[in-house]
């Protein structure tokens, strides 16, 4: 009878079957097949903290079909992810089919790989070990600290901020910092400095000499302090320019190297991707797992890159003997040092035993490529490629060229710049940054010596003010997490994803803004859960749970010394008032009563309101005093009276000027168009429109008469199973971008760049969705919102399974 070896996703079970042939049946858990109860009580805090699992009810029958497996299979290989959630995964899936006694008289052997190459694979089931309960526990401890911290702090959010919040403990800290930067921005008080610069020539190119010198002085950046002074010095050094002319005093080379960065960790490629591709990390990490579990290259389907969840640097003896042959024959001998580079990790607690992230063959180059990868895979692989190719390749050789000029005693001018002598591991690959500035370095200057007498073009002096830090971006958080030893590589993606879905921070020019609702949120757990959302006692939990996977320290301690005081805390703020809770004192008393006002979240974000509500209505925007509605020109075709423009959570709207009483409004958005017929009436097109609270959905124009819609974006392309005419896009962590037929009772999915070959493929494999019994959980339409209804019905409702798309009732329209 054939072994077992179980994955934990289809794309890489499919790769490995092929490397295992007929002695191995191989299957996908995908992804986790347990987890915490999810009700309180799932950890007990009164029994050694003793942890109660339920089988994930969306998974249960890819466990069936394990187990089924495994009644005809001699063993049982587990080769989940080689990290400590995939060690858990594992044991997990061991638990269960322990519990349904399959495992008697069967061995269970635990596989590793980094790579999946036909090498890595069959050395790693030549080598089998046990499950290593180490790395299961670490994971268990984290997991109950998620769960203990989300458990009872997220509650205390919803009674006392707003409904539907959330609190954890690594997302709470990354929340602080970006708060943190937007008080410090808020804080900022600008400078102003001026510098004066002067365009010189010399053989027929122009370049710029910056003032560095004054009165026999080094000029400090607020030395010039305005426009006077800067005049002034700008007037007596053309008065000295009138009466002799510029020239070269000093001309200093210094010669540098410039060393090539090691190959990507998990955060060093967020970063870079974020950098130089646009990628956010969720994005970055989708792709990265794409290109990890396998690739069709040819005849064979490969992993094209190593484990992507990894904070070494250091590469295996192999790895570099490739690289540097492929150096020596592409480039030549004087590209390639003549010492192996190997680089050390600098990470505090880098996780196990893993690589750099790095090709697993230098040999596919992106190239030949090109065509076999979609445009996300082909750019994120060409970036790894070189970085890893460039890793192992000779420094580039700079001359810097520091040139002085003056045409009198007191004053000089500098310019700067470079020439690069080498270029090294610069033909391949050069890292990008975070703030990009402008650097003298990267200028070429003429070559110049002293005596030399450049033509003088004008000398300008330059208003500068002093800028704010940063927002952070994706690449600057996913630093600073690291930085603090906040998180694991495997989480960084995640952390700014729940901070993005619960709408704490929002997106704007890639650079992460605290929404109002997340700085109250941020504000309420700084004043009465301060030690939770600390730097430094995050870090330290992390260590914690380091200590446990090296078996340094038992799991049980390490919950019992964080729970006792975490316990006490949410008992004392127990009595915190809503009030206090979700505003907080201004400097500043009511215009209307005189008593003192207060910043309150609202519905729609801060306001400020008079501390005496209701006795006195007094309330104002943040950003000064509500001015007076403007007058549309027509009355309200309800009420008679006049019609206003207003301004809402989405943009400029028309009113009437009798709200409340009066509650007729009307859009000024029109419907983003998409070009899409809709499938059920055949006449109208579908449009976006946007849901009460937010979400975006796609509905038909002609509503009310045809009420159709669907969640995600249409695309005028017939389902290959059930020939219905439209599709929708839809991206997942674990799939990608896809196309998903809209009708339940169909709801077949493939890649969005799948060929005809793979559809066609994937439709003789194709199991239909079961018909969903009436009080299991499905997937709702976009619909008009229930919130604050109190009957019995509201939970029902929401657990009621979706019905065929063509039957279903459809949206009402969402309202401005």
């Amino acid at each position: 009878m054939a072994q077992l070896l179980i994955v934990e996703s289809p794309a890489k079970a499919k790769t490995i079957q092929k490397y295992l042939g007929g002695d191995f049946a191989v299957l996908a858990s995908y992804g986790h097949v347990r987890d915490l109860l999810p009700k309180e009580g799932a950890v007990d805090t009164e029994h050694d903290f003793a942890m109660r699992y339920a089988e994930i009810a969306r998974n249960s029958k890819h466990v069936d079909a394990i187990a089924s497996a495994l009644r005809k299979a001699d063993g049982l290989w587990l080769a989940t992810d080689p990290d400590r959630e995939g060690e858990a995964i594992s044991w997990h899936l061991v638990e269960l089919l322990r519990q349904k006694k399959l495992l008697e008289g069967k061995p269970v052997q635990r596989v590793v790989f980094h790579e999946i190459t036909p090498r890595a694979v069959k050395d790693a089931v030549a080598h089998p070990r046990a499950i290593a309960m180490d790395l299961v526990n670490a994971q268990q401890a984290r997991r109950a600290l998620d769960y203990l911290v989300g458990f009872n702090l997220s509650p205390l959010l919803w009674r006392k901020v707003r409904p539907g919040l959330s609190a954890g403990r690594v997302q709470s800290a990354a929340l602080r910092m970006v708060c943190e930067r937007e008080t410090e921005i808020r804080a900022f008080v600008a400078r102003e400095y001026w510098t004066l610069s002067a365009q010189l020539e010399q053989e027929e190119k122009r370049f710029p000499a910056r003032l560095t010198q004054w009165q026999e002085k080094k000029l400090e950046q607020f030395d010039i302090a305005n426009e006077e002074a800067a005049e002034a010095i700008r007037s007596e050094i053309l008065a000295d320019l009138a009466q002799q002319p510029l020239q070269v005093v000093k001309v200093e080379r210094k010669q540098r190297q410039r060393q090539p960065a090691a190959p990507f960790t998990t955060s060093t490629l967020q970063q870079e991707a974020s950098r130089k591709l646009g990628f956010n990390a969720s994005r970055t990490m989708r792709v990265a797992q794409q290109l990890y579990e396998g690739i069709s290259v040819g005849n064979e389907t490969v992993g094209l890159i190593t484990y992507m969840r990894t904070d070494a640097v250091n590469l295996s003896e192999d790895a570099i003997a490739a690289l540097r042959d492929f150096v020596q024959q592409h480039f030549g001998g004087e590209y390639l040092p003549k010492e192996a580079r190997r680089f050390k990790t600098k990470a505090k607690n880098a996780q196990e035993a893993h690589e750099a992230i790095r090709p697993t063959d230098i040999r596919h180059h992106p190239d030949s490529l090109q065509g076999r990868l979609d445009k996300d895979q082909w750019r994120l692989y060409d970036l790894i490629w070189k970085r890893a190719v460039a890793c192992q390749m000779a420094a580039a050789q700079l001359d810097l060229v520091a040139v002085d000029f003056a045409a009198g005693g007191h004053w000089q001018l500098r310019a700067n710049g470079s020439t690069v002598t080498f270029p090294g591991f610069l033909v391949v690959y050069q890292e990008g940054k975070d703030e990009q500035d402008e650097d003298d370095e990267q200028r070429l200057l003429p070559a110049m010596q002293v005596g030399d007498r450049p033509i003088f073009h004008g000398l300008e002096a330059e208003q500068h003010f002093t800028e704010p830090p940063p927002r952070y971006s994706d690449a600057t958080l996913v630093k600073t997490l690291e930085a603090h030893g906040i998180g694991r590589p495997s989480t960084y993606a995640s952390i700014i994803q729940t901070l993005q879905n619960r709408e704490y921070v929002a997106v704007e020019q890639r650079r992460f803004h605290p929404t109002d609702l997340g700085e109250v949120v941020n504000q309420f757990l700084v004043q009465h859960f301060d030690q939770y959302v600390d730097y430094g006692f995050t870090a330290n939990l992390e260590d914690e749970l380091d200590a446990i996977s090296r078996g340094e320290k038992q799991w049980q301690p390490v919950l019992k010394e964080f729970w006792q005081p975490f316990h006490q805390r949410l008992e004392e703020k127990a009595n915190v008032s809503r009030s206090e809770a979700t505003s907080e004192a201004i400097d500043e008393n009511c215009p209307e009563c005189g008593k003192p006002l207060r910043l309150k979240l609202g519905r729609y974000g801060r306001f400020i309101s008079c501390s005496g509500y209701p006795d006195c209505n007094y309330a104002r925007p943040i950003d000064g005093p509500r001015e007076a509605p403007e007058p549309v020109g027509r009355d309200c075709p309800d009420c008679g009276k006049a019609l206003v423009y207003r301004q809402g959570r989405y943009g400029r709207f028309i009113s009437c000027s009798g709200y409340p009483s009066c509650k007729y409004l009307e859009s000024l958005n029109a419907a983003k168009s998409t070009g899409v017929t809709c499938p059920e009436c055949g006449s109208g097109e579908l449009v976006e429109k946007r849901s009460r609270y937010g979400k975006i959905f796609y509905s038909c124009n002609t509503y009310p008469k045809c009420k159709y819609a669907v969640w995600g974006e249409p695309v005028a392309r017939t389902c290959p199973r059930c020939a219905w005419p439209v599709l929708y896009k839809k991206s997942t962590k674990r799939r990608g971008d896809e196309l998903v037929c809209p009708q339940a009772e169909c709801a077949f999915h493939f890649p969005e760049q799948a060929e005809a070959a793979e559809i066609e493929e994937l439709l003789h494999e194709y199991q239909p969705p079961e018909p969903k019994a009436a009080d299991e959980k499905g997937e709702s339409s976009p619909k008009k919102s229930t919130r604050g209804k109190k009957s019995s019905t509201t939970a029902k409702k929401a657990t009621t399974a979706k019905k065929p798309a063509a039957t279903r009732k459809k949206p009402s329209p969402a309202k401005v």
